[in-house]
């Protein structure tokens, strides 16, 4: 039997207001032609499908299609878990019709535990894989919440909730395989942080519980699964050194941290009581890369880009000793007629003068947006004359954007 794990799809994810819906399309397309043509018996989709818990028409299209594919295939199973992103009633609703296409959906932790042990059968009805489905464990889920409990209280008891779940769901499904009389593999899914969990700059992975680190370690789960699918993390990675506990990591980048990063899906086999496990390299559907260093640094690597007449998007981090006034116009010029694209500038050496100008007892929290416009203009010695309408002028434009950014409300 092979098994494809994936999770963190994270459809609908913008990058500096970029829609990628492009890019999540190519890679399900990829996804669907790889199962077809390693002839994939089950997918795996370990939580975070959707960027959000209130996806968009058009994500919420692309997930649909693209099951509605994979029921057209070699693929006889798809098992689907809620992560930390999903709504768990939105992926639930529609759980009966997907069902009739094999497509099996756990949203969120139920009062039946038997809800999250699920058999999969061959087309002749013949047994061939026990699945514990665990979505993503919430808070509420765990543990109860205590007057007067400390930190490591509260961070005692999710753990221990967490192995608690994990315990009693094998249990179910070591009992569903002994009542079956055949040794059939059983794999566990989940969402969330194991401990020496590796993540990168940007990723926009988070702490899970607030509070607390709640990382579980390997330990943690139960003796007797065959194999680990797990989601959260966007860094493909073993759970320890173990090779049958992974994280498939996120199959697109999801932010310029992530640049440049191999992206993989996991394609797992069980022959003969033994699991192995093989990586497959998703294809790069969009480049980004971020270039750091001085102006010439910068310079050379765009033109480097544009002579390749690579398409990517950028992110440009200025840390140069010379102050650039018109850095944005300058990188402008130099992607002009390229096909290349700055999404996000950073200037460093503004950054670094205005911290200047920070007093020992002081953190940007206890400064206001005003504050730190002043602090800038006396960073670049903006004569005192000047001042006043400088910040007039600053003030304007924060009210406009304000006023049209309701978020910010």
């Amino acid at each position: 039997m092979k098994i494809l794990h994936t999770s963190d799809w994270h459809i609908g994810r913008s990058l500096y207001g970029r829609k990628r819906y492009e890019e999540f399309e190519a890679f399900l397309v990829w996804l669907t032609e790889t199962i077809e043509q390693a002839q994939v018996d089950v997918l795996l989709v370990a939580g975070d499908v959707f960027d959000t818990s209130t996806p968009s028409n058009r994500s919420q299209s692309l997930y649909y299609r693209f099951l509605c594919r994979v029921a057209g295939s070699s693929c006889r199973h798809v098992v689907v878990i809620a992560g930390n992103h999903d709504s768990p009633s939105f992926l639930n609703a529609p759980q009966a019709l997907l069902r009739v296409l094999n497509v099996h959906v756990v949203g969120a932790v139920t009062p039946r535990l038997e809800d999250e042990v699920i058999l999969l059968c061959h087309a002749d009805g013949t047994p061939e894989l026990i699945v514990c489905a665990v979505p993503y464990l919430r808070d509420r889920d765990i543990r109860t919440a205590e007057a007067g409990e400390s930190s490591d209280d509260k961070q005692r008891k999710l753990i221990e909730g967490i192995q608690r779940h994990y315990a009693e769901v094998a249990e179910l499904a070591k009992a569903k395989r002994q009542a079956l009389g055949v040794h059939i593999p059983i794999v566990a899914m989940g969402h969330l942080f194991t401990a020496g969990g590796q993540t990168v700059d940007g990723d926009g992975v988070r702490e899970l519980y607030v509070g607390s680190l709640a990382h579980v370690s390997a330990a943690s789960f139960p003796e007797g699964i065959d194999y680990l699918a797990l989601g959260h993390l966007h860094v493909p990675q073993k759970v320890s050194t173990s090779e049958v506990m992974r994280y498939s990591g996120s199959p697109v980048p999801l932010g310029f941290g992530e640049a440049g990063q191999a992206k993989t899906v996991c394609l797992v086999e069980f022959v003969d009581d033994k699991t192995s496990v093989r990586l497959l390299d998703v294809p790069v559907f969009q480049r980004l890369e971020r270039i750091c260093g001085t102006w010439e640094k910068i310079a050379d690597r765009i033109q480097d880009l544009s002579a390749t007449h690579v398409r990517a998007w950028l992110e440009v981090v200025y840390d140069g000793d010379e102050v650039i006034g018109d850095l944005r116009n300058r990188l402008d010029a130099a992607v002009a007629r390229t096909e290349l694209e700055i999404l996000r500038v950073k200037n460093n050496r503004i950054i670094d003068r205005v911290l200047a100008q920070i007093h020992d007892n002081e953190t940007l929290d206890d400064l206001d947006a005003d504050d730190v416009f002043k602090r800038c203009l006396s960073a670049h010695d903006v004569p005192e004359s000047q001042r006043p309408e400088l910040l007039r002028a600053y003030q304007e434009i924060m009210t406009f954007l304000h006023d049209q950014d309701p978020r910010a409300q």
